[in-house]
Formats: C-alpha cells, sequence, structure tokens
C-alpha cells in the first residue's frame, strides 16, 4: 500500500503526517533535528508523555517515498477520534487551554517553548486534553517574545471570553475562522466592561489594538528591539492562565438539560429501555459507538459499560457540557462527548475543504445509536426519512435506533403549532424508508411508553 499524506499537516515545515497500511506515522525533516533532539534529551518528551499532556511515539522505519530523506520516522499513539474546537463544550476548551499554558511552563523548565499554541494541536485522549503535535516545541532562545501569544489569544482566550461572557454559541465562529476568532472582533464583540479587567484589557482589547497598528506595516528586525525575558515570558503565560481560569459557563437552563428529569419515560419504561439497549448492544457487539443526539451521555455509558468507546454527540451545549464534566469528575476514559447540529453537521473545512474533516469523513464506525432523535430531524426539521436513513448508512455498519409515533406527547408537542405535513411518519413508513438501506434484525416496543426500539444492519 502506498503512504497518504495527511491533509491537514502540509503547513508545517518541520514535518508532516502520513498513513500507510492503516498506521499513522510522523516525518520529521532535516530542518528540525535539533530541536527534535533538544526535545528527546531535555527530559521534556518524559515528563509531558507520562503525565498524559503529550501523546508518546516510537521512533520507526518505513520504506516509503513519503520518509525518504527524512531524518527520523515516529508511529505516535493513535487518537481515536479526531475532534474541532466548535465541537467542544466550554469547559473543554477552557481545559485544552490550561493543558497548553501548563505544556509551555514546563518547556521553559527545560529550555524550550511553544512555537504554536494552535487548538487543533489538542485532542482529547482517554478523556483528558493532550498535545498530538510533537514538533511544536523549539529551542527556547533569551529574550525572543513568544511566538505563539497571539495564536492562543486567537484560538483559546477569544473564544472563551465570548462563550463566558456573551453566548456558549459564539464558539461556532470558530468554524467560520479557521485560525482563531479575530482578536479585533472579539474586542468589538465584548461589552465594555471587559476593558475594566487589566489581563482582558491587556491580551484582547490592547492586544487588538496593536495588531491592528501594526497590519501592513514593515518592521525591521533590530538589535535594539525590546526583549522578553524568561521570568517576563513566564508572567505572561500566568497572567493568560489567570484570565482563562477567571473564565466560567455554567450548564442549565436549556430545553435538553434535564430530559431524563421530566415525563419523557416512566421508572419502568427507563429500565426497559436500558435493558433492551444492553442486549442490542451485546448482539452488536461494536468497538466504536456515535451516539446521536447524546444528551448527558446516559446510553453511551451502557455502550461503554459493555466495552465500546463512545463519541456522544448532542445539539444542547448544556449537555455537552455536563456530560464532560461527569467524564472528568469520574475519570472515564472510554466516552468523548462533543456538540454536533446533526441536521448541519460538522462541514470539510480549511485549504481545499480538506484540512478539517466532516463528521461523515470520520466514520463510517461499528454502531450508531439514534435515540429519541429521529422526531426531531424528521418533524422539527422536515427531513425525509429516506434521506435519514440513507444518511445513518453511510456512518455505521449497524444502527439501534428508536422510532417515536405521532401519539407521543413529545410529538405532539411538536406538531402543536405547526400543520402536519408528515403522512409518511408512521411505523409502516419508517420501517420501509430504513428497509431500503438496512435490515431489520430486532424490533421492541418499550414499556409504558409506545416507542419503538430498533437493532438494524447496514445492507
Amino acid at each position: 500500500m502506498t503512504a497518504k499524506a495527511v491533509a491537514s499537516s502540509f503547513r508545517d515545515p518541520s514535518g508532516s503526517l502520513f498513513t500507510l497500511d492503516g498506521a499513522i506515522y510522523r516525518r520529521v525533516n532535516e530542518s528540525y533535528a535539533n530541536d527534535y533532539d533538544l526535545l528527546m534529551r531535555s527530559g521534556l518528551y518524559e515528563d509531558l508523555t507520562s503525565r498524559g499532556l503529550l501523546v508518546s511515539h516510537e521512533e520507526t522505519e518505513v520504506s516509503d517515498a513519503m520518509s525518504a530523506g527524512a531524518y527520523r520516522i515516529l508511529k505516535p499513539e493513535l487518537v481515536p477520534f479526531i475532534s474541532y474546537p466548535y465541537e467542544w463544550s466550554f469547559s473543554q476548551l477552557k481545559d485544552a487551554a490550561l493543558v497548553t499554558l501548563a505544556i509551555q511552563k514546563k518547556a521553559l523548565d527545560r529550555g524550550l517553548s511553544l512555537k504554536d499554541s494552535s487548538a487543533y494541536n489538542i485532542q482529547f485522549l482517554r478523556g483528558k486534553p493532550t498535545l498530538i503535535d510533537t514538533l511544536s516545541f523549539e529551542e527556547y532562545v533569551q529574550g525572543r517574545p513568544w511566538v505563539a501569544y497571539r495564536q492562543f489569544c486567537q484560538h483559546f482566550l477569544a473564544p472563551l471570553a465570548l462563550m463566558s461572557i456573551k453566548d456558549v454559541r459564539f464558539n461556532q465562529l470558530l468554524r467560520v475562522y479557521i485560525d482563531g476568532i479575530p482578536l479585533d472582533l472579539a474586542s468589538s464583540l465584548l461589552p465594555r466592561r471587559t476593558r475594566l479587567s487589566f489581563n482582558m484589557l491587556l491580551h484582547i482589547h490592547l492586544h487588538a489594538k496593536s495588531q491592528k497598528y501594526y497590519a501592513g506595516k514593515r518592521t525591521a528586525k533590530s538589535k535594539s528591539a525590546p526583549k522578553v525575558g524568561r521570568q517576563s515570558l513566564l508572567g505572561l503565560v500566568d497572567s493568560l492562565e489567570t484570565c482563562v481560569k477567571g473564565l466560567n459557563w455554567k450548564a442549565g437552563g436549556t430545553e435538553w438539560a434535564d430530559y431524563y428529569s421530566d415525563d419523557s419515560y416512566t421508572a419502568q419504561g427507563l429500565e426497559d429501555k436500558r435493558r433492551l439497549l444492553s442486549e442490542y448492544l451485546a448482539a452488536a457487539a461494536p468497538r466504536t459507538v456515535w451516539d446521536l443526539g447524546a444528551n448527558n451521555g446516559f446510553h453511551s455509558r451502557i455502550a461503554c459499560e459493555l466495552g465500546a468507546s463512545a463519541v456522544a454527540f448532542d445539539i444542547d451545549p448544556a449537555c455537552v457540557e455536563q456530560n464532560y464534566l461527569q467524564v472528568r469528575k469520574d475519570d472515564e476514559d472510554s466516552i468523548l462527548p462533543l456538540l454536533m447540529d446533526l441536521t448541519n453537521p460538522s462541514p470539510a473545512i480549511g485549504w481545499a475543504n480538506d484540512e478539517r474533516l466532516s463528521l461523515a469523513q470520520r466514520g463510517p464506525i461499528d454502531t450508531a445509536m439514534a435515540l429519541a432523535l429521529i422526531h426531531h430531524i424528521a418533524i422539527s426539521n422536515n427531513v425525509p426519512l429516506a434521506r435519514i436513513a440513507e444518511y445513518f448508512s453511510g456512518l455505521c455498519g449497524t444502527l439501534i435506533i428508536e422510532f417515536v409515533p405521532k401519539t407521543d406527547h413529545k410529538v405532539q408537542a411538536l406538531l402543536a403549532t405547526r400543520e402536519d405535513i408528515f403522512p409518511d411518519y408512521t411505523r409502516e413508513g419508517f420501517e420501509r424508508e430504513f428497509s431500503a438501506s438496512f435490515s431489520i434484525d430486532r424490533t421492541d416496543t418499550i414499556a409504558e411508553s409506545g416507542r419503538i426500539l430498533y437493532l438494524m444492519t447496514r445492507k
């Protein structure tokens, strides 16, 4: 098999990623040799990997055109699922920011510094934010400012400030601005009172003003240019850390944040659904599960209890936040909560629409679960059942899906303020449309609900 370059890694002159025979490799270019050797002999690599702050790797040899002329070929630990900052909850982005700053502090202690601080270099591995770019380090030069400062403010501080102070949905700006939210935009959106905070004034408002002043101007490098000592650099990192820690957002008050405490199911119905889901999952025996419409991860955890790793998607920022806080509290390592609107899933973006993958491109996986979801897509968003079935069939091998009939009070609530233009939204219509893409292996009615659970296999 021929090696294939990973599209997201073409910007770094220090090296690149490629895949070969189902494995991923990192090429280290000769131009990065000195910094790589310093990373490995300084003790920083061992320190970070032992703490779970940096993805581990092994040096290897590969005979392929992608490895020709390389200084080193690394085989990093595989990240099961690549996620993006616009899919993270507030606390996920905050934890990723704090991990980046912690790594910078440890790097400075060892004579190195982060040369970039892209949020895309952080992934959630075993439930914790982890740096995956081994080539992000360079030798620290006394007096040199932190070259990744602007990027940190755009990728982390600006979106966190907007999410905390204005509206948590501002994280979706990261889908538009792939190199982080421009500081002048963040400054204009934040209320004037944020200028009374020294750290916010310094890192966002004055930083934005400085960027605007120097934009398009030629600045000559000079020995007389202001130097930034190591202590000043550490002070900058401490200031950023204080600013990030001071930003908070409390999840709650949304339509779905307390879904399982309302009257959607009786106690017996909820227990029956759990039992049936466990049986379906045992029959499917998946290694990987996507829970589409996961709410707070109740059903995702059933899959994890049976040995699967689960990505728990939901449209509600409060649900995703609550789910992640539980992951963090219980030190769970097999569930990844993410923000996702299935009627507008993450697209392929970046250069040539190829740097960041769409949701579908990150599949297919073994099993998808779509529980208490179909009526929201079909009725609230007017997506035909046939189109839903077709899309789901591209995501998974087996599907566990719950049909919520029109007699259900939740569907009745959706139809209360609109005309019923869904004559095919019936059990018969559902089975007919999904049978075009799946074979129906099992079906059960959930006790005291009228809702129907299905186990399907893609044709």
